[in-house]
């Protein structure tokens, strides 16, 4: 996938829009890189544009504001979509929302550092804090939504509390808590603790015998 879209979506696509995705993928992969070694408040928008090899009047052209770039990856919750829509019978909820994040965090060569790359780009900043408070609940109109469809009845509290607890899974992932159970671990043993973690907090949010509130499938 490049960006929000998929490598056959960009194949489809005119040479002129498809060189305008490429060029907004590069800007936002360069930011978050930047963002995660050096922290938000410590990257200019000139310092960006520069990396991605594009002018600054480019990088506004699809970017209004640097926080902006902080919030323009949309693939984490796009995959837990997915991930909710595709789950086998007997499945909860929780349970495909910890093996996406599961799955997501064994592609990484180093855990840990990821969830402290996280933290030193967008945790540290109060430029960018009611940005990610703004995201967590986008997450979960997102998947109150999802939950209504698949339900086919009008979005609930319970489908609204639920969404929430779901939301909460990734959102822990950036905690200083998360962030110390991980601290001095190997990538291997950082990478069973975080699954374990998962899995602790899936069962959390549906106990043995309980079923979601509109039903596993």
């Amino acid at each position: 996938m490049v960006g929000d879209v998929t490598a056959e979506q960009l194949a489809a696509l005119p040479l002129r829009e498809r060189k305008k995705a490429l060029t907004r993928t590069a800007i936002v992969r360069t930011a978050q890189r930047l963002f995660e070694e050096r922290g938000f408040d410590n990257v200019t928008v000139a310092e960006i544009a520069d990396a991605a090899n594009v002018s600054v009047k480019t990088l506004f052209v699809y970017f209004r504001a640097k926080e902006d770039l902080a919030f323009a990856d949309n693939r984490l919750i796009d995959e837990i979509i997915a991930a909710l829509a595709a789950r086998r019978p007997g499945t909860t909820p929780a349970e495909a929302v910890a093996g996406e994040l599961a799955a997501q965090i064994r592609s990484q060569d180093d855990p840990a550092a990821g969830l402290e790359g996280f933290h030193r780009g967008y945790g540290e900043s109060a430029a960018i804090r009611s940005g990610l408070l703004r995201l967590w609940a986008e997450y979960e109109d997102r998947i109150t939504a999802f939950l209504a469809a698949e339900a086919g009845a009008e979005p609930s509290p319970a489908m609204r509390l639920h969404a929430m607890q779901l939301v909460a899974m990734p959102r822990s992932l950036t905690t200083s808590e998360v962030r110390e159970l991980v601290a001095g671990l190997s990538p291997a043993q950082a990478r069973t603790a975080l699954e374990q973690w998962l899995t602790d907090a899936a069962r959390s949010v549906h106990p043995a015998g309980q079923g979601s509130p509109n039903g596993d499938r």
